[in-house]
């Protein structure tokens, strides 16, 4: 037995002492490295291992990073990319999240030692770029806080929407299923195409929850069309719960045809809900702005305290909307000449062709509307390449090419970008 190679597998309890094992566990945790030894030692156990290379098996196993999340390059020319986390946090942002990590006042008040308006600061940043606004309050994502309103407002009651609102959103959620959940009732006025204030007027009445204005953000209806404004509703003496998807807070010049807080509110909205990670730029959330006797209403439902947000997604969104302009707006901004002198840098470098582009908006926000810009167009199956490279690179395919644009892309990648394509190349 003395020969026995089994005999040479080093002691949990000796790996775990290992410096390299220590830090190990502090970033992984000590369950998840044991685990990782446990796995190596078997493996030199049945001699698939020699015995001296458990420690580097057990290493190796370890993840590089403490999420399984990795970073990814968008080079698809979509800026609010729903499958790649919609909107990336900006440098405040970050470190916001970073400060708040630890214990907050994020409910304590340090000047008197009593309890506090849990994220103050973050509904007060709200306000104050939204004066139209009675009071604020802030849901873990847009659906939320439209569920919220409508629970609050109608349950037992009647919504009233327009069928040519009634929309279906991401991975299947329909609105009309989002609205049946809340224990409200639907009364849909109008027809798919075309609606008028006389019907909802008709409509309204004493079983009457709300009236709900739904922008149909992620598709748009041309043709023999009509639609009622949020000016026209707040005239029937109904609540108007008006969503507008995508999280503008004030008219934005690029989209012209993008509903925003401020004007909805000023037409008379009694509340507007909207998405925190969309054209907004920030953490995922969903706002409530409006009446504040309504948010208050909504802010005491025992549904609010479910949907709460937590202290990281308060920092994020108070430095999102009290801090510089956010990636998301700088990149729908950007014109073909913001971005030419790169691309054709990386291009010339590959020795590949630049091409003219339109990029998106995504995310459900200003469908069909193109960002005009440019691309490096490379061979279709060097997408595959890319996404499987280190740094992952998400490229588009389209008309049987790979095209890598630069919209979304930090330019201090740049150079990481570069590397990628040329290893994707070979």
């Amino acid at each position: 037995m003395s020969d026995d190679p089994r005999r040479r597998i080093p002691r949990t309890d000796t790996l775990l002492a290992d410096p390299r094992f220590a830090a190990a566990a502090e970033r992984h945790g000590r369950d998840r490295v044991r685990a990782a030894i446990t796995t190596a030692q078997e493996a030199a156990r049945s001699g698939e291992i020699a015995p001296e290379d458990v420690a580097g098996q057990a290493l190796s196993r370890m993840p590089a990073a403490p999420s399984s999340l990795r970073r990814v390059i968008n080079a698809t020319g979509v800026v609010v990319h729903t499958n790649l986390g919609r909107a990336p946090l900006s440098e405040a942002a970050v470190e916001a999240v970073a400060a708040a990590a630890g214990y907050t006042d994020v409910e304590f008040d340090l000047a008197t030692g009593a309890r506090a308006r849990r994220g103050a600061a973050a509904l007060d940043a709200l306000l104050e770029r939204v004066p139209e606004a009675g009071s604020a309050l802030v849901v873990n994502n847009g659906a939320a806080a439209l569920v919220l309103a409508t629970t609050a407002l109608a349950q037992g009651k009647e919504v009233v929407v327009s069928r040519g609102e009634l929309i279906e959103i991401g991975d299947g959620f329909r609105l009309p299923e989002l609205i049946a959940s809340t224990g409200a009732r639907l009364r849909e006025v109008g027809t798919t195409n075309r609606t008028h204030l006389r019907d909802y007027a008709e409509a309204v009445g004493p079983d009457t929850g709300c009236i709900l204005k739904a922008h149909p953000s992620n598709f748009a209806m041309t043709g023999f069309t009509s639609g009622v404004g949020v000016d026209e509703l707040s005239t029937l003496g109904a609540p108007v719960v008006a969503d507008i998807g995508s999280g503008l807070l004030a008219p934005e010049p690029t989209l012209p045809a993008e509903p925003d807080a401020r004007t909805w509110l000023r037409e008379g909205a009694s509340i507007v809900t909207a998405s925190g990670d969309k054209l907004l730029g920030g953490p995922q959330a969903g706002i409530v702005l409006g009446d504040a006797a309504i948010v208050e209403r909504l802010r005491r439902h025992p549904l609010a305290r479910a949907l709460r947000v937590d202290k990281l997604t308060l920092a994020a969104l108070e430095a999102t909307v009290a801090g510089p302009t956010p990636p998301v707006l700088r990149a729908i901004r950007a014109t073909a000449n913001d971005v030419a002198h790169r691309t054709r840098r990386i291009a010339e470098a590959l020795g590949t062709d630049v091409v003219e582009v339109d990029g998106r908006v995504g995310g459900g926000g200003a469908p069909g509307i193109p960002l005009s810009g440019m691309a490096i167009a490379l061979p279709a199956a060097v997408a595959e390449r890319l996404r499987l490279g280190t740094p992952p690179v998400v490229a588009r395919v389209a008309d049987g090419r790979c095209l890598v644009d630069l919209r979304c892309v930090p330019e201090p990648d740049d150079d990481a970008l570069l590397d990628a394509l040329r290893a994707a190349l070979g």
